[in-house]
């Protein structure tokens, strides 16, 4: 945001094709077609068209909507916030029959798996995915425990996954006695597992891992390494693996990931006494340089409390900053990169998708419903019920 109380929009990368939907990547997202039509993006009746669909179908449908995703789409949520707080916040809807999560797949599939048997849970397009989650798939995680088991470190490795995972990851946490986190509990998680263990086997994000290992449980850079899945035995010998704290997945979010120390200098030459805001799913170098690191949660409320006229760059998703920018016109707010950041498969889900999935759903019709295995989501639920068990830990924050 300017001096004037304008939000100055990063500029357009080539990376920007993908960012509106408007083009696809067959390498990294999930090609699907919808069955019937798709309304036109230019259709000037959209809005009126979703308003119309989401009354007929009254309480029968409760609409979730993650912070990153597009203003469009916000407009239509019941409820905002992170994966899990929208998920918990669909399990405490009952009564609605049909769950639409404006979000990715991951964050579906954990709907899915706190609602009934009773409940829908539909992801307007499936190609909203996670390469984050993608990074970690479970026959590689599966191969990599038998490479754990076969140095002799499985036996004290507690493996504990970020929220931000399939439900097969989180099935194989709680089969081996595991358990999730969040970007605002991980401390408590990674302390209950090393209660139980020698190491951590971290996943997917290793950034995150990272972080909170050095910064917040005083561990060394040198006690955490990095696992590859695309390696023997990732890339490490049985003497890394044994000395080892913490294993990290290498993986990690495709946003957060694209900032770096010098993002935060370039903001510090151009904006005199900014303060530099960011996720901790940034690199450990980016975290370093800031003043302050937090989840979504601590930045929202952040801005919330800052004194009217400061300065704030921040380093996460675009939608979210310039929403936050928006929101307090006191308060100089600016995106940490010069270039654009989004997140290019959360803005998979559009208007045209929300509208013809929601209209699908009046005309009788289900599109789109994400399931998980009874199996996966029993053992799901047992790595989910083991955060919750964490002291501190019963009201999670958003990511």
């Amino acid at each position: 945001m300017s001096t004037t109380g304008e939000f100055i929009e990063p500029a357009a990368t080539p990376l920007a094709l993908l960012l509106l939907g408007q083009e696809s990547d067959p390498f990294s997202e999930r090609g699907v077609d919808c069955p019937g039509d798709l309304p036109a993006p230019s259709d000037p009746d959209l809005v009126a068209r979703g308003r119309a669909a989401k009354a007929a179908l009254g309480d029968r449908v409760f609409v979730l909507g993650h912070h990153y995703q597009r203003d469009e789409v916000i407009e239509f949520a019941d409820v905002t916030g992170d994966s899990f707080k929208l998920a918990r916040e669909a399990a405490a809807r009952p009564d609605s029959e049909y769950i639409v999560f404006c979000g990715v797949h991951f964050m579906a599939e954990s709907a899915d798996i706190l609602t009934s048997a009773d409940q829908t849970v539909i992801l307007p397009d499936l190609a909203a995915g996670c390469s984050m989650a993608d990074m970690a798939a479970i026959e590689q995680v599966e191969a990599c425990w038998r490479e754990l088991e076969a140095a002799g470190v499985a036996q004290g490795t507690v493996p504990v996954t970020y929220m931000n995972s399939s439900a097969a990851i989180k099935a194989f946490t709680g089969r081996h006695g595991g358990t999730v986190c969040t970007s605002s509990n991980a401390k408590a998680s990674l302390e209950w597992a090393f209660s139980r263990g020698e190491r951590v086997l971290f996943m997917p994000d290793q950034h995150l891992g990272r972080n909170t290992a050095v910064l917040d449980l005083g561990l060394s850079l040198d006690d955490c390494v990095v696992y590859h899945p695309h390696r023997p035995r990732g890339g490490l010998s049985e003497a890394q693996l044994r000395q080892a704290k913490v294993i990290l997945w290498r993986g990690h979010c495709s946003v957060h990931g694209r900032f770096t120390a010098e993002s935060v200098a370039d903001v510090r030459a151009r904006i005199p006494g900014v303060n530099v805001l960011v996720h901790p799913e940034c690199q450990h170098e980016v975290v370093l340089a800031a003043d302050y690191v937090g989840s979504t949660e601590h930045i929202i409320t952040t801005l919330d409390a800052a004194e009217p006229g400061s300065a704030w760059a921040i380093g996460t998703e675009l939608n979210l900053v310039r929403r936050l920018a928006l929101a307090h016109p006191d308060k100089q707010i600016v995106f940490l990169d010069r270039t654009v950041c989004y997140c290019s498969t959360m803005n998979r889900i559009d208007l045209p998708h929300l509208v013809w999935a929601l209209e699908s759903l009046v005309e009788g019709r289900v599109v789109n419903q994400i399931t998980v295995t009874p199996d996966d989501a029993h053992f799901a639920r047992v790595a989910l019920d083991q955060m919750l068990a964490l002291p501190g830990v019963a009201a999670p924050t958003r990511d």
